[in-house]
């Protein structure tokens, strides 16, 4: 099952392009660079860390592996939580590291 490559950053909306820089967590959460980089590599939704989003190729170097013939998702994913709670979410664990969580 190949990941979903979602289009936005789920915190300030900007369109991600396919090579763009964009991490993710291991639900699949992206947000852009920097955004990434004020929360401080914790994702706002589950508590997890980062890693930075795969890149998809653009040739097709097998058959049916390419973004060509598997492109993004075209669906927006947004925050589930308020500013408000993803700063108390953030405040509770941010000291512990990643792996910890």
């Amino acid at each position: 099952m190949a990941l979903e490559m979602r289009v936005a950053c789920e915190k300030c909306s900007r369109t991600l392009q396919v090579d763009d820089e964009a991490y993710i967590c291991s639900y699949e959460c992206t947000f852009c660079a920097r955004c990434s980089a004020q929360m401080k590599q914790l994702c706002p939704n589950c508590g997890g860390g980062f890693e930075p989003r795969p890149i998809r190729p653009a040739t097709e170097w097998r058959p049916g592996l390419s973004v060509a013939t598997r492109p993004p998702s075209t669906k927006r994913v947004s925050l589930s939580y308020s500013r408000d709670d993803i700063a108390a979410h953030a405040q509770r664990i941010r000291n512990i590291p990643p792996a910890q969580r």
